[in-house]
């Protein structure tokens, strides 16, 4: 069983995650040059005093590669298709959460350290990777499945691009943005904590909404894409917080080897 997210999807995920351009990443996929435009505002008094709207951005991305550990919740349509994830991760390898991608069902993931992953998948999931093999290979592989966790090599090159998420060195160190242009807005409330909001306009009416904490470190809580072919959500929270990522208990652990 493989857990493969097809390229173009799983590249879009890793990049967006990271924060990287956001949609302007996707030049790999074709797009054309779609950098910022308009002048910065002038410097304004707030929780940041008299930082510019580029700069408050820019301590926000500075603040946020600091973190050891972070929770992202991404709610993205693509062109191919929608995406969501809910992925705890810490700077020790430990992850855990959960990934959607279009209607092919629900992933569970769990990485306790370096060595191993174990995955576990929905009804749905497991009918669409069967589909198209006889009814009997259908209901063996429901039934050797359903319920249990695949364990499989933290490096096997299938679970590869399921687990890019849950390396937040990698997502850290991408953590840039053009942020010229960006433009002070209101504060208001994310998942309970005060931000500021700041807006970034690109040629095309694609537009970037930063939400950075105003109490605190001032860390990225959410970034709101809008316009162009590919809008999403991803919310940023549990900053230096523990991850719980626990391996299952044995009796629902399919290792990989015996599959057959």
């Amino acid at each position: 069983m493989s857990a493969t997210v097809p390229a173009p999807a799983r590249h879009r995920i890793r990049r967006r995650a990271a924060l990287a351009a956001t949609l302007c990443a996707a030049v790999a996929l074709g797009a054309t040059a779609c950098g910022p435009f308009g002048d910065a505002e002038p410097k304004a008094s707030g929780p940041f005093g008299e930082l510019t709207g580029p700069q408050i951005v820019d301590k926000a991305i500075a603040t946020t590669k600091t973190a050891k550990s972070l929770s992202m919740d991404l709610d993205l349509k693509t062109t191919d298709g929608p995406i969501k994830a809910f992925v705890s991760t810490d700077l020790q390898g430990r992850c855990a959460g959960t990934m959607t991608i279009d209607t092919t069902g629900t992933a569970e993931l769990i990485r306790p350290d370096d060595k191993a992953v174990y995955l576990r998948y929905d009804e749905a999931f497991l009918k669409e990777q069967s589909k198209g093999e006889s009814p009997e290979v259908q209901a063996a592989v429901l039934k050797q499945m359903k319920g249990r966790w695949l364990k499989t090599d933290a490096k096997d090159p299938d679970t590869k691009d399921m687990v890019e998420l849950c390396d937040l060195k990698a997502l850290l160190a991408d953590f840039e943005q053009d942020t010229a242009g960006t433009v002070q807005g209101e504060e208001t409330m994310v998942g309970g904590k005060k931000a500021l909001t700041l807006t970034q306009t690109y040629k095309g009416g694609e537009k970037d909404t930063f939400y950075v904490a105003t109490e605190g470190k001032p860390y990225l809580l959410k970034i709101v894409t809008t316009g162009g072919k590919e809008p999403g959500t991803i919310a940023l929270s549990g900053y230096d917080k523990p991850v719980t990522a626990t391996a299952p208990a044995k009796k629902d652990v399919l290792d990989e080897k015996d599959l057959g």
